[in-house]
């Protein structure tokens, strides 16, 4: 074979068998980003949506509300091996691409009083930096006063990474009430919840068990305990079903309970 083909030709055989190298691959479930969405992070979980705009990223999900500019949930796992001390260095802010109408710019927060408060902290996802990184998509903050996010919410975080390391990893879903008439903060209006809440659900097989809780967004030192109640009443306030995936009477069950018994406080 004249030499002038011999490489056009090799690198067409190449390119050839990378692809369907690729294939082979993604269709034995080999794929990474498979593995991750479909076990570490509990995607089975997902609530419904009010707003029909569901995101599913690497390491948390989300349903975004284009009228009030964040999200109306976040819902990841924590498992206990996610657990870490790395200390990242903070990125920037960025825009949600995968929310068609965009996300919040993160300039509606500057000068605004309030904090860019993550829905999905950066402390649950520092086992590696694309985790940590993608906690500062501005579809995963809403504004929170800065006493709030630093004390009782910053203070029910770090119950939850207790929780996840001694159960073996939790399942969280959070946001904020977004109700009408909110006030509203920079040129998109990003509006400013009243109320925020947690549900953390607990999947063991002999003993599964949720706790919720639902807080007024202001600086506070009342115990942890005296904010939870039945996640009922957050539906009713959202609007959302959380866990559909449930059977039924277990999700009754557990959806009706305002018992702290079994949670370590």
């Amino acid at each position: 074979m004249n030499r002038k083909y011999v490489y056009p030709m090799l690198i067409i055989i190449v390119t050839v068998g990378f692809y369907y190298f690729e294939g082979y691959i993604e269709n034995n479930g080999f794929t990474e980003k498979k593995t991750k969405k479909t076990t570490d992070f509990g995607f089975y979980y997902l609530p419904t949506s009010t707003t029909g705009t569901i995101i599913v990223h690497d390491f948390y999900s989300l349903s975004y509300s284009e009228k009030h500019e964040q999200a109306e949930w976040v819902a990841y796992e924590l498992k206990k091996e996610h657990l870490s001390a790395n200390d990242f260095k903070r990125p920037f802010f960025e825009e949600d691409r995968k929310v068609k109408s965009s996300s919040a710019d993160w300039r509606n927060y500057k000068n605004s009083g309030y904090d860019r408060g993550h829905l999905c902290p950066a402390g649950d996802r520092r086992f590696t930096y694309e985790a940590f990184e993608e906690t500062f998509l501005t579809s995963n903050i809403t504004p929170q006063n800065h006493e709030f996010n630093s004390g009782i919410w910053n203070y029910l975080e770090q119950k939850i990474r207790y929780w996840a390391k001694i159960y073996d990893g939790v399942y969280i879903i959070t946001g904020g009430i977004l109700s009408e008439n909110l006030s509203t903060i920079g040129y998109e209006h990003v509006s400013v919840p009243e109320q925020f809440y947690k549900i953390v659900f607990s999947n063991s097989s002999t003993n599964p068990k949720m706790i919720a809780f639902l807080m007024p967004h202001k600086d506070t030192k009342t115990p942890l305990k005296n904010f939870v109640v039945p996640v009922d009443e957050i539906e009713k306030l959202t609007g959302i079903d959380f866990f559909t995936s449930l059977e039924d009477k277990v999700e009754n069950q557990l959806e009706a309970s305002t018992t702290t018994q079994g949670w370590k406080f």
